[in-house]
């Protein structure tokens, strides 16, 4: 079998605004938007470089708004990312690694992929998270 995540659901309250943020702060490309008239709106967007999308929009999931947590993005820069994301006006975690005290603040000092982290919300409040990949594990 050969199965491919293709989209994500994010629960918004304002599709103009989430739009906004996903496609002009954060540059991913919009794939479709769609309104099925009535109370029916879907907005699909890509982060660059991705194969899987996110969608929001209206009458499309029951969840509240700023309930989705956890989502991650991966970078093979985590401190290019950051500045970057900064630059665009995006509240951005600084970086952070887990060693042998558990989370700690700083890129993994051997930049280990998998293991240096940034967080960040859009503005309902979902919870991004950007993992520094630098080499994939393989079959991947």
């Amino acid at each position: 079998m050969n199965l491919k995540l293709e989209a994500i659901i994010i629960p918004v309250a304002d599709v103009d605004r989430a739009k906004k943020f996903y496609a002009d702060t954060l540059g991913f490309r919009v794939d479709a938007d769609l309104s099925r008239g009535g109370n029916s709106r879907i907005v699909q967007v890509t982060p660059p470089g991705s194969e899987c999308s996110i969608q929001f929009g209206v009458g499309i999931t029951p969840a509240t708004p700023g309930t989705y947590q956890g989502t991650y993005l991966i970078t093979t820069d985590i401190e290019a990312t950051r500045a970057d994301l900064v630059k665009r006006g995006v509240e951005v975690s600084e970086p952070y690694h887990f060693g042998p005290q558990g989370q700690t603040p700083g890129i993994d000092p051997q930049h280990t992929s998998y293991n240096s982290f940034l967080t960040f919300s859009d503005p309902d409040g979902n919870g991004w998270l950007i993992q520094e990949v630098k080499q994939r594990a393989p079959g991947r």
